[in-house]
C-alpha cells in the first residue's frame, strides 16, 4: 500500500513541512511564536549537473515558491 503523501504526489520532506506548519498553526499564541522561530530555515542548496555546481538558492524561499506553485 502506498503512503497517502506519496499517492498525493508529495515528497516525504514536503509532507513533513506541511504537517509541521499545520501543527504550529494550531498552537496557542505564545507557544506558536516559539515553535515558528524553531521552524525557520537558513539553509542553502545548489543543484549539481555534470560535476558543476549550479546557482545557490535559499531553501526557505525555494520551498515557499514551490508551495505557492502547487497551491498548498
Amino acid at each position: 500500500m502506498t503512503a497517502a503523501w506519496r499517492a498525493a504526489g508529495l515528497s516525504y520532506n514536503r509532507y513533513l513541512a506541511i504537517t509541521a506548519r499545520t501543527v504550529r498553526r494550531c498552537l496557542k499564541e505564545d507557544k506558536r511564536i516559539a515553535a515558528e522561530r524553531r521552524g525557520e530555515m537558513e539553509l542553502r542548496f545548489a543543484k549539481w549537473e555534470s560535476g558543476k555546481q549550479g546557482d545557490v538558492k535559499d531553501l526557505a524561499k525555494a520551498n515557499a515558491a514551490a508551495m505557492a506553485e502547487h497551491g498548498s
